[in-house]
């Protein structure tokens, strides 16, 4: 691949990322609570009668839905609580799609002379390596966006910026704190290596229709309507089987929690919670990774075209 392919690579993946982040930030601060183990937005008051009839009020921890979330934030802290965490969102998603796509596209080129060319084995060593590549360079951002969309904070009240997270998060755990997660993420490759397995599977099956049906250098806007519905089939498939490991790095990058390691987590939340809150947020992390996805490797796909004429 010559330093111009991986430039356009590098492009065109910030310019997916960068656009699908902006799209669906209220989705993504609304996921990353649900995931949380805070209890701030979920605690319910039950009204209990004694044996003599006296009441009696049972502060009791319920699991909530999207919208109640939703509805709650909007009441408490205001619309802009929706876009808490956007700016660090998009200073790391452009150069963590970039380096992503470009890391994938060099090592599945490169993997192409060693194995069948597109075969599946290509595409899952390009996108495990590609994933790791990516994970390992910009944890520490996702680590603040994280922290800052958990940042509650109730209508007029300060909210914690950018760098007073990082100052604080440096004061308290040192360098090693904006790793936190790390090894969640590591887990969660798994599930970027089944998307990226499914997609370039189904991309092919379009492709081999063009090419019998007409010219596949010529594209067209339904060529790339049907890369939207390709990516979004993969990336459903791919989540709902490797969710469990996003709650897993959202608790491990909470602050000051008892959550150290990967597994560690894992078991506890399971013994306290039950294997169900393994799940929580799921149904709004698929609206919003749905179309964030499929508007990332859309943009992804019609700017690398469009770049190479």
């Amino acid at each position: 691949m010559s330093q111009r392919d991986t430039l356009v690579h590098l492009f065109a993946g910030g310019c997916g990322g960068t656009v699908g982040a902006i799209l669906t930030c209220p989705l993504e601060v609304v996921k990353t609570r649900l995931q949380s183990s805070s209890v701030t937005l979920y605690i319910s008051e039950v009204h209990l009668n004694t044996v003599n009839g006296a009441s009696v009020n049972r502060v009791a921890r319920v699991s909530p839905g999207p919208l109640h979330c939703l509805k709650v934030i909007l009441q408490k802290e205001g619309p802009r609580s929706l876009f808490r965490g956007l700016g660090p969102n998009l200073v790391g998603v452009a150069p963590s799609r970039a380096i992503y796509f470009a890391a994938y596209s060099s090592c599945k080129e490169r993997l192409n002379h060693v194995f069948a060319a597109d075969s599946t084995q290509v595409h899952m060593i390009s996108a495990g390596a590609a994933g790791f590549t990516a994970i390992t360079a910009t944890n520490p951002i996702w680590l603040i966006k994280t922290r800052l969309q958990l940042d509650a904070r109730n209508r007029g009240e300060r909210r914690m910026s950018a760098f007073e997270c990082i100052r604080k998060v440096y004061k308290t755990d040192g360098l090693k704190g904006f790793y936190r997660g790390m090894s969640a993420s590591y887990a969660g490759i798994s599930e970027t290596v089944i998307h990226f397995v499914i997609y370039e599977s189904i991309k092919r099956k379009l492709l081999e229709q063009k090419i019998a049906d007409e010219d596949e250098s010529v594209k067209e806007p339904s060529d790339f309507v049907g890369l939207m519905l390709a990516a979004a089939t993969s990336k459903t498939c791919a989540t709902s089987i490797a969710y469990p490991h996003e709650v897993v790095r959202t608790r491990l990058r909470e602050e000051g929690t008892k959550y150290r390691a990967f597994f560690q987590t894992l078991s506890l939340v399971v013994k306290e919670e039950g294997y169900g809150a393994l799940y929580r947020g799921l149904t709004t992390h698929l609206v919003r990774q749905i179309p964030n996805t499929a508007i990332m490797m859309s943009t992804y796909e019609v700017v690398v075209y469009l770049l190479n004429g």
